[in-house]
């Protein structure tokens, strides 16, 4: 009795088990910003999309393909030529999305790693096109023109292929070294300029000065003529005055100097 209650129990046990796999294996959770693709084997991609939450599907025949659909990013270099022939050295930064009502198209012809095998040709393709249609110069001053550009023409390409761009950006923008040291030299030959333009402003000064201070000395000469002619030697006789008394003025305040008077006897008692 006890031995058939037990049979009865592990029939029922393993009848559980075998039951327990049978619903564990119909069911799958597709997470929160994903979406999911159900791939029957009999029928291929079917072209409902699965949102978030726990689904049925019918064992080992159909699959669930689950896409990430939140927004990723991703950096892609590349090396381009500018309009006048420059190497551009270029990273673009990329934030994607696959769209939701695309994702049994996307699966079918693409495949499950689409952002590797579309973003880097197209993004290769697009930058090459709009870099071209700028010089280096024009890149530099005209650099927030550039990615606008850029991202108006790649999400244009992408939506080809059922992708959505939220955000398209420049983040590295080098030249060759020839155009590097091409811009290096030109700013040490400006300055360069500079400083003999600066040169050549202040010898003219200068020159401007000289013939200025030489038409002074001239006039001065003739006014000093003119009143010579007009007032005799006065003048001379008065500037010989004046230069008299600043001489007698400053041998006054000299210690080693003694005055004489004129028509008297001194004797001075020099030493023998």
């Amino acid at each position: 009795m006890a031995a058939r209650l037990f049979e009865t129990i592990g029939k029922l046990g393993l009848g559980l088990a075998v039951a327990g796999g049978v619903v564990n294996s119909a069911l799958y959770n597709v997470d929160a910003g994903h979406q999911a693709v159900i791939f029957d084997r009999f029928r291929g991609v079917q072209e409902t999309v699965v949102g978030e939450g726990t689904h049925f599907l019918i064992p080992w025949v159909q699959k669930p393909i689950i896409f990430d659909c939140r927004s990723r990013p991703r950096n892609v270099p590349v090396v381009t030529g500018s309009k006048d022939l420059q190497n551009v050295n270029i990273t673009l930064r990329i934030l994607f999305r696959p769209m939701g009502n695309q994702l049994p198209r996307i699966f079918t012809s693409i495949g499950e790693d689409y952002d590797e095998r579309v973003l880097p040709s197209i993004t290769t393709e697009i930058l090459k096109s709009v870099v071209a249609r700028f010089d280096a110069g024009e890149l530099i001053t005209q650099r927030e023109l550039v990615p606008r550009q850029v991202s108006e023409d790649l999400m244009e390409r992408a939506a080809t292929f059922g992708l959505i761009l939220d955000d398209v950006s420049l983040t590295h923008l080098t030249f060759g070294k020839e155009f590097t040291e091409a811009v290096e030299a030109k700013q040490v030959a400006q300055q360069e300029a500079e400083r003999a333009r600066f040169i050549v402003e202040k010898a003219e000064q200068q020159k401007k000065a000289a013939v200025i201070s030489a038409e002074g000395d001239s006039k001065a000469a003739e006014l000093i003529a003119t009143s010579l002619a007009d007032a005799g030697d006065g003048l001379i006789e008065l500037r010989k005055l004046e230069a008299a008394e600043d001489i007698a003025y400053q041998l006054s305040r000299a210690r080693n100097v003694t005055y004489l008077p004129s028509g008297q006897s001194t004797l001075l008692q020099l030493p023998q």
